[in-house]
């Protein structure tokens, strides 16, 4: 079910050459980008009415507003199973006990008597949040995106979901409810590029955003690469993917198990294991097919995940060459079982989230652990991090100077005017001591 890619033997290729010879699924952010963009302005133009004819056109639902009644969120909370609305109060709560931490305070630098350097932390004014609405539904996307927002201090938020016509138009009672559970009170039915173009431009109904945040499909980073610069965005969110780093001290059924989960989100979805050992890899093969057959979601998920070029088994000759081989990858979710798990979890350089050891799989960081699972892909994760308070907050630079501290470095900042032949940047200090320049 799952293909194979044998890298045993000779040396391992470095750099691209490395990341060139692993899976990864098709994911055409520029072909898609082409069809987004008539959309958006279409948005840009018409407002509600355009969002409301694209509900009826993608969502097959006629909307008389997009935006969400407050007593459907009171409802959708209240009617909200007891064990669901348990489970989604735990998420809570542990993801603000990580998140509260990540916030950054203010800080002083003194450079020079007289002259300091405040690092300031300010808050996005306005943020969209976007909560996927497709295949399945994700309220616990809602905590990722509202929780670290929350916790940076944002004073405006507003989040988006595709309109469902089994619930009369609305997004899913299950978001709403964790919509209304968080305190967010300003929720519309809309979904894919109409949402990114809603929050980017603002229509009646909605006030423009600053930012925009959360996973979609590719029409969700299709709008929000047309709208970059104009927007902040979090990342051009791909197919989700899991790379499992393991030898022979693995669990099998572990590690299929986790395949499985993460293939059940989409059939784009990657699924790769990375191994050392030959036994492992086929105790996998054997464990997936049994498993596969015990759950759901199998045709129209998990097999085109399996079976499609961004899935595979990596057969490398020792732990340390996988090692090369997840950092080359760069995953959403890596888990490393091995014998050494955590002290190999301190070497990866490339990865959205570590799970370490066997009682750490990415089920858990979906939905419990505390962490974020908004995270980089399609090897982002090279140069980009997940979702965190950090991602809300702009850092502004306070500089402060005195006469003295001035005149102490006018010479210098003079000389490098004039090396830049930029004289009038010399000159603007220089109009601050009678045109002398102190100190020559």
């Amino acid at each position: 079910m799952i293909s194979r890619i044998d890298l045993r033997g000779d040396a391992l290729p470095e750099g691209t050459a490395l990341r060139d010879l692993l899976p990864r699924a098709d994911f055409d952010v520029a072909a898609a980008l082409e069809k987004v963009r008539p959309i958006c302005e279409d948005v840009h133009h018409r407002g509600d009415a355009a969002l409301i004819d694209y509900a009826q056109r993608f969502d097959g639902v006629a909307l008389e507003q997009v935006r969400v009644p407050a007593e459907a969120l009171e409802r959708a909370l209240r009617e909200l199973d007891p064990e669901v609305r348990a489970a989604l109060e735990e998420s809570v709560r542990r993801a603000r006990i990580v998140h509260r931490a990540q916030r950054r305070g203010n800080h002083t630098t003194q450079v020079v008597p007289g002259g300091t350097v405040t690092e300031k932390w300010v808050p996005v004014d306005r943020v969209g949040l976007y909560a996927p609405g497709g295949r399945s539904v994700y309220p616990s996307s809602v905590v990722m995106n509202v929780v670290p927002a929350q916790e940076a201090g944002v004073p405006s938020l507003a989040l988006a979901s595709p309109a469902q016509r089994e619930f009369g138009g609305l997004p899913h009672p299950t978001i709403l409810a964790a919509c209304a559970l968080l305190g967010v009170d300003e929720v519309y039915a809309v979904g894919g590029a109409t949402a990114v173009a809603m929050f980017a431009h603002g229509t009646e109904s909605c006030a423009p955003a600053n930012m925009v945040t959360g996973p979609g499909n590719i029409w969700v980073a299709a709008a929000k690469r047309y709208f970059t610069g104009r927007i902040g965005i979090d990342a051009e969110a791909g197919p989700t993917e899991i790379a499992i780093l393991a030898d022979a001290t693995a669990d099998p059924a572990h590690v299929a198990a986790d395949l499985i989960s993460q293939a059940e989100h989409d059939p784009l979805a990657a699924a790769v294991l990375v191994t050392d050992s030959e036994e492992l890899a086929a105790a996998v093969e054997r464990e997936l097919e049994p498993q596969i057959a015990a759950t759901r979601h199998v045709e129209d998920r998990i097999k085109p995940a399996l079976t499609g070029r961004q899935s595979a088994i990596v057969l490398v000759s020792s732990v340390e060459d996988g090692l090369k081989v997840v950092d080359a990858y760069g995953a959403e979710h890596l888990e490393i079982q091995t014998a050494d798990a955590a002290a190999l979890a301190d070497r990866v350089r490339n990865a959205g989230a570590v799970f370490v050891g066997p009682f750490s799989p990415v089920s858990l960081g979906d939905y419990a652990a505390g962490s974020n699972h908004v995270l980089p892909t399609g090897g982002c994760a090279c140069h980009s991090s997940g979702l965190s308070v950090q991602s809300f907050l702009r850092g502004i630079h306070v500089v402060d100077y005195s006469r003295d501290a001035l005149a102490e470095v006018t010479h210098h900042v003079v000389t490098l005017a004039e090396a830049e032949d930029l004289p009038a940047h010399g000159a603007a200090l220089k109009a601050r001591f009678g045109w002398e320049v102190p100190g020559r």
